[in-house]
């Protein structure tokens, strides 16, 4: 089925970084509950004051899935038995995670309703070349939650691999054209001079970007995605097409931040188009 771009008025992507609602540094997988129940109220609360704001939700998974990810660099390709048993296991864990989050996003009283990437999206040498998105479209149009999460996916030329959160977004954003993207983590937004966190940049561009480096950072444990460096990277690619986007990371830690930029405060660090 082919996918045509459609607009949706007042949509906008979150995600909830693995980082933030996951204890990474953990050796086993481990939930932050307290933080993971608060930001789906703050989703709700932003929802019920503004019944006409739209949300496609993503989410990271943290110390559940990134650790068996790159035991078995499952995100570089899958080649022979164990890769398949590790591509599994990546997928298990990811899928336990989502299953926690949905919960989560119930017993806030959210319609939410979940869209695994491992279920339909076919990728070629780690790009998504197929995704069939009507039902996504159709929840939206009807008011419900979609929600997408870092998962395994099969790859004609890789045999299998795994779309971060960010590779999702950037697909969605082509089809579906959201007017922001917010990316709540565990920092408060990109610093200038990372791991000092002195200074605390309210614009980065790709100009900038450059120039600070490896202040971008990587992440705190476990992550086969890129972390904080992957993020930007990915968000200022997808600027170069849409740069209108209005793009921001902030941190999800502190209470009322998620509810505040869903209202439309701008918070953290604002990713600009050059």
């Amino acid at each position: 089925m082919t996918n045509q771009q459609s607009e949706i008025t007042n949509l906008q992507f979150v995600k909830l970084g693995g980082s933030l609602i996951t204890d990474k540094n953990a050796s086993e997988a481990t939930l932050r509950p307290e933080v993971l129940a608060r930001l789906v109220a703050e989703i709700a609360a932003a929802q019920e004051a503004d019944p006409a704001l739209r949300i496609l939700l993503g989410h990271g998974s943290g110390s559940f899935a990134h650790r068996p990810a790159k035991e078995h660099n499952t995100r570089a390709g899958v080649r022979d038995a164990t890769g398949w048993q590790g591509f599994v296991e990546v997928w298990r864990q990811a899928a336990a995670f989502n299953r926690i989050v949905m919960d989560a996003l119930a017993a806030a009283g959210l319609p939410a309703i979940s869209f695994p990437p491992s279920a339909s999206a076919l990728n070629l040498d780690g790009q998504i070349e197929q995704w069939p998105l009507d039902g996504i479209k159709t929840a939206l149009e009807a008011g419900l939650l979609p929600v997408v999460y870092g998962d395994v996916a099969f790859d004609r030329q890789r045999g299998g691999t795994i779309l971060s959160t960010e590779d999702l977004f950037i697909h969605l954003a082509q089809f579906l054209r959201p007017q922001r993207i917010l990316l709540a983590g565990d920092e408060a937004g990109i610093y200038a001079d990372y791991p000092e966190r002195h200074s605390l940049l309210p614009k980065l561009g790709r100009a900038a970007a450059a120039q600070i480096g490896s202040a971008l950072g990587g992440a705190a444990g476990a992550d086969v995605t890129g972390g904080m460096a992957g993020k930007v990277a990915a968000m200022l690619d997808l600027l170069d097409q849409q740069s209108t986007l209005d793009i921001h990371i902030f941190s999800g830690l502190e209470p009322g931040n998620l509810q505040r930029v869903l209202a439309g405060e701008a918070l953290g660090t604002q990713l600009v188009a050059d």
